[in-house]
């Protein structure tokens, strides 16, 4: 039986997520004066503009991020996952894909 509990719970508790997202599309992503962009707060940003909860535009603007800054991030994410949004990674994930293009 708590099992099932906790089920109904996350269920009730995605929902009232869902109905806040609804109301303010910034709830539940980083504070617009955020500073120090760990790799979950830049995967939260780059999943809600995919999932169209917030434009570019916004997004830009809000965290005061250049298009191809975001654009890189979009980019780490589709060719190596979440993981690669580590700043002590970026630069492996960099030589790799100048390696690539190179042997074409």
């Amino acid at each position: 039986m708590t099992a099932e509990k906790n089920r109904k719970e996350n269920k009730t508790l995605k929902s009232t997520v869902a109905l806040e997202n609804a109301e303010d599309p910034f709830a539940g992503l980083p504070p617009a004066n955020t500073k120090r962009w760990v790799v979950s707060r830049k995967a939260q940003v780059v999943r809600a503009v995919e999932d169209g909860v917030i434009s570019l535009e916004q997004a830009c603007d809000r965290y005061s991020l250049s298009h191809e800054e975001f654009s890189h991030w979009r980019e780490l994410i589709k060719a190596h996952g979440t993981r690669a949004l580590r700043a002590t990674r970026i630069q492996d994930y960099r030589r790799a894909s100048r390696r690539f293009r190179s042997e074409r």
